[in-house]
């Protein structure tokens, strides 16, 4: 008989609502190097990842950038509602029309413009031309920064000196081929074209290549049959979200999650049924559920995937103010017992601030987790950078703040046709934390040690440990977390890479 720790049968199934930090797994028997742990798993019940990674449906952390990052690690983004669906279907486009694992903001202009000045460039190293002078309609021309500085009439049209043969390459080609373009040709620039109708769908140039080649080697990444980068979509159980998912189909999503912050409801169990009914070969995801009786009754509408967590993201207010809800170690390992059984991937979402959080995460049952604030700050999320404090940040908000629901968000929470609106999230702000292509794979290292730790050598050994009772768990004490923490220390930097 095994006396170290308790099985997680046992231990959850005593009345307390655990969170990740109140609990720690025991070590088990190594018998295989790091590198063979295999973190390939499932988003839902079709769709395949490299990684257990997914990019959270909101307005802070996931449109283009983040969704072609993501599917570029293997991982996938799933693209936030709180916008128009013409602008969401564009985000989706954006994003599948790409190969390279990251996108630049391209500047456009007409013919008959004039450039002022070298702010309009902002940080692109040139100007599109095109007839309406937006992304929507062909390239006619180029204009470089370089080119620009060196005229003598400033006012001068545009049409009058822009290079009206530029050199491109097909959207279609991966980094390999671009890179060795460049190199052969010696450019500064190349610009990508999407091969159906000549638009510009993105800029790459050498110092991007440079920087690429300096961040860690990228695995396989997540591709449709089409060949295409994955990306998900989120929308929400209102009569008008039907005809944004038929926008969003037509744009190309691989798979739906259906958002709320409850979604044990009527109206979410209608909309899987014409999620199901109108598009069957559609992937749906539904949530948000804590509880084996949520969860069952979304399993028999047939989900392909189940999002667990109720106000565990840092930014959610939903247990302070409903008090509803679970602690997330308890809620991921209630909810996976039930939905192994139906062949049910499971999401775990919020409440993952580090490494650890995600091996707990996938060790009580979860096939991937789902990230907001680990991701918000990068480069990749949505905003633009300021200083507080000296402190380079991004603004990070949850649905649930006011700030949000002003935008659209207020339907996630069935507030869309209450006459008060009430909170569940608050508007704060994430440090710079660089490229999501360079934390996350060390994230992901850090994850392969911490299966290793456990004798663990893929997602489906970790899930069978934990099934059979071998992976082993204790509850930690204040002061056992503040003793698994830095401490003792007059100050100190962290670094894990």
């Amino acid at each position: 008989m095994n006396d170290d720790g308790f099985s997680a049968e046992r231990l959850f199934n005593q009345g307390y609502s655990y969170t990740y930090d109140d609990v720690i797994f025991l070590p088990g028997f190594i018998d295989f190097p790091t590198d063979a742990v295999n973190l390939s798993t499932k988003l839902s019940r079709n769709i395949p990842l490299s990684i257990p990674c997914v990019a959270s449906p909101m307005d802070t952390v996931t449109e283009t950038s983040m969704a072609i990052g993501m599917a570029a690690l293997g991982g996938i983004g799933i693209v936030h509602y709180n916008n128009t669906t013409s602008q969401q279907a564009s985000i989706i486009r954006a994003a599948k029309s790409h190969q390279i694992p990251f996108s630049t903001d391209l500047i456009f202009a007409s013919p008959s413009d004039s450039i002022h000045s070298a702010d309009e460039f902002g940080n692109s190293p040139c100007i599109f031309i095109t007839e309406s002078g937006t992304e929507e309609s062909k390239v006619l021309g180029v204009v470089s920064k370089s080119t620009w500085k060196g005229l003598s009439d400033k006012e001068a049209r545009i049409s009058d000196y822009m290079n009206s043969s530029p050199v491109t390459l097909p959207s279609s080609y991966n980094f390999e081929d671009v890179a060795g373009y460049i190199a052969c040709k010696k450019l500064d620039f190349v610009p990508l074209v999407n091969d159906k109708d000549g638009q510009v769908v993105n800029l790459v140039t050498a110092s991007d290549l440079e920087r690429l080649n300096s961040l860690p080697k990228l695995g396989l990444p997540s591709l449709g049959t089409d060949g295409k980068f994955l990306v998900g979509a989120a929308v929400g159980t209102r009569e008008s979200d039907k005809e944004r998912l038929e926008h969003l189909v037509k744009a190309g999503i691989n798979a739906l999650v259906i958002d709320s912050s409850q979604g044990n409801s009527e109206y979410q169990i209608n909309m899987i049924k014409y999620v199901k009914h109108t598009y069957p070969h559609l992937d749906v995801i539904g949530g948000n559920v804590v509880t084996k009786y949520q969860a069952e009754n979304l399993i028999k509408q047939d989900v392909d995937g189940l999002r667990v967590g109720m106000g565990s993201g840092s930014i959610c207010t939903t247990q302070e103010v409903c008090a509803v809800g679970r602690g997330q170690a308890t809620a991921v390992y209630k909810v996976s017992s039930i939905a192994e059984q139906h062949g049910v991937p499971v999401i775990a979402d919020g409440g993952i601030s580090n490494s650890g959080h995600i091996v707990k995460a996938l060790s009580l049952g979860a096939s991937t987790v789902m990230m907001g604030s680990f991701l918000a700050g990068s480069n990749e999320a949505p905003g633009t950078y300021e200083y507080k404090n000296g402190l380079r940040v991004k603004k990070y908000r949850g649905m649930g703040s006011l700030e949000a629901m002003t935008k659209g968000s207020d339907a996630r929470y069935l507030g869309d046709t209450a006459k008060l609106k009430i909170a569940q999230g608050v508007v704060g702000s994430v440090a710079d934390k660089g490229s999501v292509l360079k934390f996350v794979p060390y994230t992901m290292q850090a994850v392969k040690q911490g299966f290793q730790d456990l004798g663990a050598s893929s997602m489906q050994s970790a899930h069978h440990l934990l099934r059979s009772g071998t992976l082993r768990l204790e509850v930690r004490t204040g002061a056992a977390q503040v003793e698994g923490g830095v401490h003792g220390l007059v100050g100190y930097e962290k670094k894990y890479f």
